[in-house]
């Protein structure tokens, strides 16, 4: 990856402290705080899940090994700070926390932001997609109720009054079931478009190997 992937719009989401750090009295006392630096570096966390941990050990009287915790921290994060790590983390939708060190954050960054575009564009087709199936839903409950109010309406029991009701009603009901059948040519055509620049956008990222 290149600084050219820095034109390619995308948001940087740019979060807090992610996962839950908290810690058994077991587990406390009997933490090899180097691996568990590592283990957090490598899955981008920030420095402050480190005080989260700390305080939890200290609800059990353990002092947590900061020194041994950072050590191992900063060697997961190398391991993090990949450009595949970041395309990856983008394509997740997941959050980036600004860890990685100025000298491997910028090819990270170009990633994560191609990755998430790629997230986006998806998210893009899913909701048309979602969008398009809730107003058919709507459109078969619609019909439904029409129906049944069709049935009530040449009964021989309804009387003049329900009747006019009933006519007021289908009116409002069909007028809907337009309005949704509408919305739905719509979003069919912006589905189309959505899985062209999907499509499109699937082209230029396999040219850089992903």
């Amino acid at each position: 990856m290149n600084s050219k992937w820095m034109s390619i719009p995308a948001m940087l989401v740019f979060a807090g402290l992610g996962g839950c750090a908290s810690m058994s009295s077991d587990e406390c006392a009997n933490s090899d705080w180097r691996a568990v630096g590592y283990e957090d570096g490598s899955n981008g966390y920030p420095t402050d899940r480190f005080g989260g941990r700390r305080k939890a050990c200290a609800k059990h009287g353990v002092t947590a090994d900061f020194q041994a915790y950072q050590s191992g921290r900063q060697e997961g994060l190398v391991e993090f700070c990949q450009p595949t790590r970041g395309f990856n983390l983008g394509t997740s939708g997941r959050n980036y926390n600004g860890v990685c060190d100025v000298a491997l954050e910028e090819e990270f960054l170009d990633a994560y932001r191609v990755g998430h575009e790629l997230y986006s564009l998806r998210a893009n087709v899913n909701n048309a997609n979602s969008q398009i199936h809730s107003r058919e839903r709507e459109i078969k409950r619609t019909k439904s109720l029409m129906r049944t109010k069709e049935v009530e309406l040449i009964s021989d029991g309804t009387e003049t009054q329900r009747r006019l009701i009933l006519l007021a009603d289908l009116k409002d009901l069909s007028e809907r079931k337009g309005q949704l059948e509408s919305e739905i040519e719509g979003l069919i055509a912006d589905r189309a478009r959505h899985e062209y620049e999907l499509r499109a956008f699937k082209v230029t990222v396999a040219e850089y190997g992903y």
